[in-house]
C-alpha cells in the first residue's frame, strides 16, 4: 500500500492571497499618495484676497497655482469634511507654503484680515482742507466733502451750523478699503464725541460753556497756540476776557470769517474792521462757530486754564514775540510795551 503525498493549498487560496497583497499594496500606495497631498507645498508666502462672490473651488485652485497647497481637491475635501467649506469671508488671508493643507483649511475657516488704509487728519485743520487728505487715500473726494458738509451727523452741530467744523476729531485713522465716505466721517465725529465725557462736560458747564461753546473756544486756542504748552495760558486769557466783557480780538477768527488763511490777512485793506459773525474785534463774545477742528490738548486746555499771572493778577493779553516766546499781561499799556519791544 503506497503513502499519498501531502497536498498544498488549492490554487484559489494563492490567488486570494496574491489579490489581497495587491489590494494592500494599492491601499498603501494610495494612502501615501493622499498623505503627500496634505504636506506643505513649499511655495512662497502669499496673501489671498477673497472678494465678494469668490467660491471655495476657485480659491482652492488659486492656492494650488500659487504653491500653497499641493492639490486643490484635497483642500476642498478637508474643508467639506470639517464643515467649514462655507466659512470663507471677504478679506485677506496670509498664507505660506510651509503650512500643511490642514493648517491652510483652519486658516481659511478663521477670520479674514480686513484691508485698511491709514490717513492722518492734523490738529487745527478746517473741514474744507480735509477732503484732499481722503482723496490721497483713495476715497471719493466729493463724497467726503458732502459728508463733512452734513451738520446733521453731529448732535452738537445740527441746526446750529452748515457743516461739521469743529466736530471731526483730528487723529490717525485706519479705515476699511472701500469704506463709504459718510461712514468714515461718522467715525471721526464719534471719536470727537468721546471727548465729551460727563466729567468734561461738567467742567465746561462750570466755566459757563456748553459743549459747542467749549469746542469753539478750543478751536481758537488751537489756532493761536504755537505749541501745547501755550494752550492753557491762551485759554485762560480768553476765558478772563469773556468773563469781563472784553472783546476776544483773535486774528484767526477774522481770517476764518473772511475765508482767508491767517497769513493772508491785510490790515491796511480793512480786514480787521470788516464785520462778520466770526470777527472777534467787531463783535463781543465767541465767534459764530468753531474755526477749525481742535485736538485733545486744545480741548483739555480750556477745561484746565491758567488764568493768573505769577503775581496773582488776571491774564488778559498775550502776544507772540519774534523770538518765539509768548508774553502775557494784565493791562493794555503793558501789552503795548511788549508789542513795541518784541515785535
Amino acid at each position: 500500500m503506497t503513502r499519498l503525498g501531502r497536498r498544498g493549498p488549492p490554487w484559489w487560496v494563492w490567488f486570494l492571497l496574491a489579490l489581497l497583497l495587491l489590494v494592500l499594496l494599492a491601499a498603501g500606495g494610495a494612502f501615501l499618495y493622499l498623505r503627500s497631498l496634505t504636506l506643505p507645498a513649499g511655495g512662497q508666502p502669499y496673501t489671498l484676497e477673497v472678494k465678494p462672490g469668490d467660491t471655495l473651488p476657485a480659491v482652492a485652485r488659486e492656492l494650488e497655482q500659487q504653491g500653497i497647497v499641493k492639490n486643490a481637491r484635497a483642500l476642498r475635501f478637508i474643508m467639506d469634511r470639517n464643515g467649514t467649506a462655507g466659512s470663507l469671508k471677504e478679506g485677506l488671508y496670509d498664507l505660506n507654503g510651509d503650512m500643511n493643507v490642514y493648517q491652510v483649511a483652519d486658516k481659511l475657516a478663521g477670520p479674514a484680515r480686513i484691508p485698511t488704509v491709514s490717513l492722518t487728519v492734523p490738529e487745527g485743520l478746517r473741514v474744507k482742507d480735509i477732503p484732499p487728505i481722503f482723496g490721497k487715500a483713495g476715497f471719493d473726494v466729493a463724497g467726503v466733502r458732502a459728508a463733512l458738509n452734513d451738520a446733521s451727523l453731529s448732535q452738537y452741530a445740527r441746526g446750529k451750523q452748515e457743516n461739521l467744523e469743529g466736530f471731526v476729531f483730528p487723529a490717525t485713522y485706519e479705515f476699511r478699503v472701500g469704506e463709504q465716505p459718510k461712514e468714515a466721517v461718522q467715525e471721526m465725529v464719534g471719536r470727537m464725541e468721546r471727548e465729551f465725557t460727563p466729567e468734561n462736560v461738567a467742567k465746561a458747564k462750570a466755566l459757563k460753556l456748553g459743549v459747542r461753546d467749549w469746542v469753539i473756544l478750543a478751536s481758537m486756542v488751537q489756532a493761536e497756540a504755537a505749541n501745547d504748552g501755550e494752550m492753557p495760558i491762551i485759554a485762560g486769557v480768553f476765558l478772563n476776557r469773556l468773563r469781563d466783557g472784553i472783546a476776544l480780538g483773535s486774528d484767526p477768527t477774522v481770517a476764518y470769517g473772511l475765508g482767508k488763511d491767517l497769513p493772508d490777512l491785510d490790515r491796511p485793506a480793512g480786514d480787521f474792521t470788516k464785520d462778520t459773525p466770526y470777527n472777534t474785534y467787531t463783535r463781543m463774545g465767541l465767534p459764530a462757530g468753531p474755526i477749525n477742528n481742535p485736538g485733545q490738548a486744545a480741548l483739555l486746555s480750556v477745561l484746565s486754564p491758567k488764568r493768573e499771572l505769577p503775581d496773582g493778577r488776571d491774564a488778559l493779553y498775550f502776544l507772540h514775540g519774534l523770538n518765539g516766546k509768548i508774553y502775557v499781561n494784565h493791562d493794555y499799556p503793558a501789552h503795548l510795551r511788549d508789542v513795541a519791544r518784541y515785535r
